[in-house]
């Protein structure tokens, strides 16, 4: 409960995890019927760039401040994600906030949609419902995000992204992670799950998606690796797993991460894999 995304807003991971995020939530604005997002560790939602926190580290500088800096005109792929960094903020193109997770799924939302935002550190949590206070779209709740996953799904819609980015501070994170989602997708069988994992010691990815591939359900691993994996001390790539990954997924999910590759540098390579092809 000490992890506070502040101090990594905007960095590559980020990047990576938002623009495929935004990917999601426009396969399922598709169908005009009403869907729901649960985001289980939400944070306070946006996030200063000029603050103490993200200043301390820099992160967004070889993140967000790096994609921005080309002069040219930004892929088609990423148009989507760009277009919520203009929202976020008033004066662009200068970037002073960085929309966080809950604030990017609020933006794509339709009037019969709804959010629900879990987070459990105390003053995340405050901000958080700061920020969308009289939002009757949104509601948030200062809570343990798996036990959020038992409490809020099945959604009363049906449809949805439950979308798991977890601080992975404590060393069984991932059978943690594991056992929870086991329940998760029994309980939402046809629901879209995304689950955020860092890229350290390969061999640790490696048992990761083992354990989501005895799920038993579609499964897809889309990974960014801004560096060689030759460190496993340094955060070295991201992926974001997906179960039950929207038809074409893949092709518009390897084309984020190719245009991300061109700007931000992906030493270690990018790739969309799949995991298991499970039932459908």
């Amino acid at each position: 409960m000490n992890y506070r995304h502040a101090f990594h807003a905007g960095g590559f991971a980020d990047v990576v995890k938002h623009a495929l995020l935004v990917l999601l939530i426009e396969h399922l604005r598709k169908k005009e019927t009403p869907f729901r997002v649960l985001d289980t560790h939400a944070g306070p939602g946006w996030y200063d760039l000029a603050g103490d926190e993200a200043a301390r580290t820099g992160e967004a500088q070889d993140g967000v401040v790096r994609l921005l800096a080309d002069p040219a005109a930004p892929p088609a792929a990423l148009a989507a994600y760009i277009d919520c960094l203009k929202r976020a903020n008033t004066s662009w193109p200068e970037l002073r906030t960085y929309p966080g997770s809950p604030a990017i799924a609020r933006m794509l939302l339709r009037p019969q949609d709804r959010l629900v935002a879990v987070e459990l550190h105390p003053e995340d949590a405050r901000l958080l419902k700061r920020a969308f206070a009289h939002d009757r779209q949104v509601a948030i709740h200062a809570s343990d995000g798996y036990a959020a996953l038992r409490a809020f799904l099945p959604p009363a819609e049906r449809r949805g992204l439950v979308l798991i980015d977890p601080p992975y501070e404590r060393p069984d994170e991932n059978r943690s992670l594991a056992r929870a989602l086991a329940d998760a997708v029994a309980r939402f069988r046809g629901g879209i799950f995304a689950i955020w994992y860092p890229i350290k010691d390969p061999a640790v990815v490696r048992r990761f998606h083992d354990e989501l591939a005895t799920l038993g359900r579609p499964t897809l691993a889309a990974e960014f690796m801004r560096f060689a994996p030759d460190d496993p001390t340094r955060l070295n790539g991201t992926g974001l797993a997906v179960i039950n990954p929207p038809w074409q997924f893949d092709t518009g999910a390897k084309d984020i991460l190719a245009a991300l590759a061109e700007r931000l540098g992906a030493a270690g390579g990018v790739r969309v894999a799949a995991l298991t092809s499970g039932p459908t």
